[in-house]
């Protein structure tokens, strides 16, 4: 099983769940998307001193060029190299879910089921357009996209650290929130977010799929989380398994046995996933 973060988080955030499924029997490996974890690398002006907000609001990112090709194309890299060339279960979160949608569309013999964990799945408008009527991220955004080339955080500073708890760690402890807000880097590449990815019904609309809706979501609210569902049906050959979860946007970190239990299921039957309609 292959584990996809979201923007500005890194495979460190499926530790609390990967210990879970080797309970269960299921390997698994965490991946870091390209222009994140050791993929990634932060902007200068982040570390220098005085600091000086400004430099950060306006220096050019260094993962400024990476494209959701690239991402693609590096995942579906992970996910043969992990499989030996065997399918395998992929789960992505968040804005994770638009490059393992290209990645689906790209290589789908690699897919034996892609779970979307409150994730984007930009097949009908890019992340931009989805989440334009919602504003969840304006107020955590330091820089403008189109300016330095990407989605911009400052996690050290403390007056956006309630906004930041707010939107991704509502529901986890406040112990391991702080340790998770710590590990963010500041900058997820701006084109992640702006590019709409085009599928096939042939290629990714034949990957069977499912999708976890997370129902205390401040950052993906659960009306957008069920409109997607809504887009990849229009694309697919077969209707989206939805599962509810009863968590916020980082359910890795707040309700990791209960995640697992969802993911395994994906692992038995890959190609038929039970659709749940309750929280778990």
């Amino acid at each position: 099983m292959i584990l996809v973060h979201g923007a500005w988080h890194g495979s460190w955030c499926w530790t609390p769940v990967t210990p879970h499924l080797a309970a269960r029997g299921i390997p698994s490996i965490a991946v870091d998307l390209a222009g994140h974890g050791l993929n990634g690398r932060p902007p200068a002006g982040r570390s220098a001193r005085p600091f000086d907000p400004a430099v950060l609001a306006t220096e050019l990112s260094p993962v400024a060029g990476v494209s959701v090709r690239d991402a693609a194309e590096a995942l579906v890299d992970r996910i043969r190299l992990a499989g030996n060339g065997e399918p395998g279960v992929v789960v992505a979160h968040s804005l994770g879910g638009v490059i393992a949608t290209a990645a689906a569309e790209l290589a789908p013999e690699l897919f034996a089921h892609l779970v979307y964990l409150s994730a984007y799945v930009p097949v009908a408008a890019s992340v931009g357009e989805l989440a334009a009527s919602y504003h969840t991220f304006d107020r955590v955004l330091v820089a403008d996209p189109a300016m330095v080339g990407a989605l911009r955080l400052d996690p050290a500073n403390p007056a956006l650290r309630d906004e930041i708890l707010e939107l991704f760690y509502g529901d986890v402890a406040a112990s391991e929130a702080e340790a998770a807000i710590a590990l963010l880097s500041n900058d997820a590449p701006a084109q992640f977010a702006a590019e709409k990815v085009p599928v096939t019904r042939d290629r990714f609309g034949a990957v069977p799929h499912s999708y976890v809706v997370c129902t205390k979501d401040n950052a993906i609210p659960e009306a957008l989380q069920r409109r997607m569902v809504r887009d990849i049906d229009a694309v697919s050959v077969t209707a989206t398994a939805v599962v509810t979860l009863d968590s916020s946007h980082s359910a890795f970190l707040s309700r990791p046995a209960e995640l697992a239990a969802v993911l395994a299921e994906a692992d038995r039957q890959p190609t038929a996933v039970t659709a749940h309609t309750s929280c778990i």
